[in-house]
C-alpha cells in the first residue's frame, strides 16, 4: 500500500467549520472527508456531495412492503383459512379491504425502514464488529475535523486551514486503500 499525505484540521464550532468548507473548497482543495459529532445541515452541498438516491430505495421497499401483504392477507383470509367474523363473510379482498388497510400500512413502513437501515449500512460499509475509522475520538464529543488531501502544497494549505478558524492542524501520513 501507498502512503499519501493528508491535513487534519480541527475545529470547535459547526459555523466556523461551514465556512472553512466553503473557503477551502473556493480555493480548489479536495476534501477528503468531514468528521462531526452531529449531523450538520448544508454540509454535504458545501462539500459538493452528490445528492442521495436513499428516497428512492425507501419508496421501492414500500411497494415491496405492500405487496407482501397484499399477497399475504389475500392468501391467509381469503383462499387459504376464509372465515365469517362477525356477519362479515370473507369471500373477496376488495370487500374486506378497510379492514385490512392497517395492515398493509404497517408492513409498508416495516419494509421500507428496515430494508432502508439495511441498505444504509451495507452501503456505507458498516457492518457488525467493524473497527472505527474515526482518526480522533474528539469528533465524537465536541469537535470537528476536516481532512484535506496534500499534494505538494502544504504551506499555503496550513495558512488557508488556520485563517479559516482551525484550533489545531496536523499532518498524517494515510495509508491509502
Amino acid at each position: 500500500m501507498e502512503a499519501s499525505k493528508v491535513i487534519h484540521a480541527i475545529y470547535n464550532d459547526d459555523d466556523i467549520l461551514m465556512s472553512a468548507v466553503k473557503k477551502v473548497k473556493a480555493e480548489k482543495y479536495h476534501i477528503e472527508e468531514i468528521y462531526t459529532p452531529f449531523p450538520v445541515h448544508g454540509l454535504d452541498k458545501a462539500m459538493g456531495l452528490a445528492p442521495t438516491r436513499i428516497a428512492i430505495a425507501s419508496f421501492l421497499y414500500g411497494c415491496v412492503g405492500l405487496t407482501v401483504a397484499i399477497t399475504m392477507m389475500n392468501f391467509i383470509m381469503i383462499q387459504d383459512w376464509p372465515q365469517n367474523i362477525g356477519g362479515k363473510p370473507s369471500f373477496s379482498f376488495i370487500e374486506n379491504m378497510p379492514a385490512f388497510v392497517p395492515i398493509m400500512f404497517e408492513l409498508t413502513v416495516f419494509f421500507a425502514a428496515h430494508l432502508m437501515v439495511i441498505t444504509f449500512y451495507l452501503r456505507s460499509k458498516m457492518w457488525p464488529f467493524k473497527n472505527a475509522e474515526n482518526p480522533d475520538p474528539r469528533t465524537t464529543d465536541d469537535h470537528f475535523l476536516m481532512e484535506v488531501a496534500l499534494s505538494g502544497n502544504e504551506k499555503s494549505l496550513t495558512d488557508l486551514l488556520s485563517e479559516t478558524g482551525a484550533v489545531e492542524i496536523k499532518v498524517i501520513e494515510k495509508e491509502a486503500h
